[in-house]
């Protein structure tokens, strides 16, 4: 009998679970839920526009939505269109890779202040999402950029860039006009530990300094290294690689470029202030300890910003239904498989991806949490659906009124986008209207 699994969320985790089911030696059939009508999760949503090499995975991805065994079905949302017990009536097994999509908060004085936004939210304007807002305010001249990752890299970076300069990607019309109104001239990222534990991969660092438009300045002011430092990047290449990259860059003199990207070290952000809007943003000075670690040391800076932006990790959310880990924003589970508040296993739903072990790694490691996670579902899944014909879950959300993508419809939605780009030569540009999306499948 031919073994039934949902997975909802169409991103790189559920595709890989998707794969891996499509691959074994089980006879499986598997629908993949997401709610909107495209899929790609992160690498469409998540990725900034100008990294074009980084969604050449899409290809990947795209080739297991094309298996036999695998089936996509978009704009159909969980906890809205179907709930955890319908979906028992038509499969056997339920994966969730629902992944992150929301800011962790940063839990500072002033952090809901207008101007002080979640890098997420920011991520999703740019990447055209198309359930947030057509416009984004961009009128503040100096931004603070909080974290020391590759979002906060790549939020720095297109606030930096000009518009014209992003207009080779696939951005729509909104962004390029939101884009073109901005005024922000010095971006200045802020990390709280030492240069040795930059969280930044050393391609996406090289690239801020790209543009021809943007000086990048590493200030001499928190650049220490020490002992335990140097450990760690004799262990870790990357971080070597990052480490070298700012040696070189600590303390040059700009070249009188119109934008400026600044990278101050041993800074903790310690609240942000102001009359009814972002004036301020106030850290204080760390310092090393000697194991990795850094300790406040009572120094206070405070800087003239009108914005701030927080890139300090996403989030995972609750799903109804299933039991949450609001702590550690996860659905408890063990190598995949959900757990109950007792502790015990709930039949049938398992987790795999950045809901299964919070916001951490990278592609590769969703490869592998997924494979564990099929693993233990391929060895205790049993037939218990009662309703095994896949039409008839189409059948049931058409008659709840949902209008569903299918896998054909992407692929329509897919090359009107490529030819809309094709009208100004570039690779595509993104619809961003829900209904409009609809429609270019249709």
């Amino acid at each position: 009998m031919t073994l039934r699994v949902a997975i909802v969320g169409a991103g790189p985790a559920g595709i890989f679970a998707a794969d891996l089911l499509a691959k074994s030696e089980v006879d499986v059939s598997v629908d993949i839920l997401e709610r909107l009508p495209a899929p790609y999760g992160l690498v469409r949503y998540g990725v900034a526009p100008d990294h074009p090499r980084i969604k050449e995975i899409v290809k990947a991805l795209q080739r297991v939505l094309a298996r036999p065994e695998v089936r996509f079905l978009g704009n159909v949302e969980y906890g809205v269109d179907v709930k955890l017990e319908d979906l028992r009536e038509f499969y056997d097994a339920v994966v969730i890779a629902t992944g992150a999509m929301t800011d962790r908060a940063l839990g500072i004085p002033g952090e809901e202040l207008p101007g002080s936004f979640g890098a997420a939210d920011f991520v999703s304007w740019y990447d055209a999402h198309p359930d947030v807002p057509r416009t984004w305010p961009l009128e503040a001249r100096s931004v603070a950029v909080l974290g020391a990752g590759n979002v906060a890299l790549d939020v720095a970076r297109v606030l930096a860039k000009t518009a014209d300069e992003m207009l080779t990607t696939d951005i729509p019309a909104n962004v390029y006009a939101g884009l073109r109104a901005n005024r922000a001239t010095d971006v200045h990222v802020f990390a709280r530990r030492g240069p040795a534990y930059a969280k930044f991969s050393p391609l996406e660092l090289r690239e801020l300094a790209h543009s021809p438009n943007v000086d990048v300045l590493v200030h001499p002011e928190g650049f220490e290294v020490d002992e335990a430092s140097m450990e760690h990047i004799a262990s870790n290449k990357q971080a070597k690689m990052v480490l070298d990259t700012l040696a070189n860059w600590v303390g040059r003199e700009p070249k009188g470029k119109p934008h400026r990207i600044h990278l101050h070290f041993l800074e903790q952000p310690v609240a942000i202030e102001g009359d009814g809007a972002v004036a301020t943003l106030r850290t204080e000075r760390t310092a090393l300890v000697g194991d990795g670690s850094v300790a406040g040391t009572g120094e206070l800076t405070d800087w003239d910003v009108q914005a701030v932006y927080r890139a300090v990790g996403y989030r995972s959310t609750p799903l109804p239904g299933l039991p949450f880990d609001d702590h550690d924003a996860v659905i408890p589970n063990d190598g995949g498989r959900v757990l109950d508040l007792d502790g015990d296993p709930v039949p049938g739903a398992y987790v795999t991806g950045w809901i299964k072990r919070g916001p951490i790694g990278l592609i590769g490691h969703t490869k592998s949490d997924a494979a564990e996670t099929v693993e233990h579902l391929l060895a205790q899944t049993v037939a218990t659906a009662p309703e095994r014909d896949p039409e008839a879950f189409t059948s049931y959300l058409t008659e709840r009124g949902v209008d569903v993508m299918r896998f054909a419809d992407w692929e329509r939605l897919d090359q009107h986008e490529i030819a809309l780009g094709e009208e100004s030569g570039r690779v595509r540009v993104k619809v961003v209207d829900r209904e409009e999306m609809l429609r270019a499948g249709r």
